[in-house]
């Protein structure tokens, strides 16, 4: 069994989408997050052009939430054809939308999810006492995706309680992620997937580099070494979980 990266920005990256893909054999298939209506547009475009090879999704990433009042009517018009709600969720770090703006739209993409039973992917950066407690407000911890989880173990155990899904991306694996690591070593296998968050967060050794989907292995291969696995049996078990999550 491949690979499946469950976060990859093919539509922004700049270069061939079916080129990035041809160059990544090991990767069955993908998720390609939209982060306003426009992207969330070509991620069903593309999906379309590549049925089976792409998963589409519709969202409002939380660094444009200030713009959720124009963008929710064409964002919840994509829902229903989309294979996920997102990328959504709070951003503390960079804080380019006002946090009320971004709690609201992080809250209605909730809704939205809830409402076509659909995954929620969620981008938390600096927020994680907020996220949580958004999430268990609204119960929507199993529609959950932590998109490129960075919690450690204190957070980890919390977000778990939830029912979540945690994705791993290429801070697994940097010199400086021992902090995730320690947090992946919480997480049962059934409740992870791996991403490239393509063309961003390239793992080594290819940090600097423009991220692709080819190497979510290496992603993969960081975490089968936090869990004492196979490489091969990592593969299997987080290609099945998304296939679960994303209703394939």
């Amino acid at each position: 069994m491949g690979w499946v990266d469950t976060h990859c920005h093919l539509q922004l990256d700049g270069r061939e989408p079916i080129a990035l893909l041809e160059r990544a054999p090991e990767v069955e298939w993908v998720v390609v997050p939209g982060v306003d209506s426009a992207s969330s547009i070509s991620s069903l475009e593309l999906a379309r052009t590549l049925p089976g090879k792409v998963v589409a999704t519709a969202g409002l990433h939380p660094h444009e939430a200030s713009r959720w009042t124009e963008q929710q009517a064409p964002i919840e018009a994509l829902a229903p054809q989309a294979g996920a709600i997102g990328e959504t969720g709070l951003d503390f770090y960079r804080d380019l939308s006002p946090r009320p703006d971004q709690e609201a739209s992080f809250r209605d993409h909730i809704g939205l999810a809830v409402h076509l039973n659909k995954p929620v992917i969620v981008h938390c950066r600096d927020a994680f006492e907020r996220v949580h407690d958004i999430l268990e407000e609204t119960e929507a911890g199993p529609l959950a995706i932590l998109h490129c989880w960075t919690g450690g173990t204190r957070w980890t155990r919390r977000f778990l309680q939830l029912g979540v899904t945690f994705s791993f991306a290429g801070p697994l694996a940097f010199e400086t992620g021992e902090t995730i690591r320690l947090g992946a070593e919480l997480v049962p296998p059934e409740r992870a997937l791996v991403e490239t968050d393509t063309p961003y967060l390239a793992p080594p050794p290819h940090r600097g580099e423009q991220n692709e989907p080819a190497w979510v292995a290496l992603v993969g291969e960081a975490l089968a070494r936090v869990w004492g696995m196979e490489v091969e049996e990592v593969a299997g078990i987080t290609s099945t979980n998304a296939a679960r999550v994303f209703g394939r």
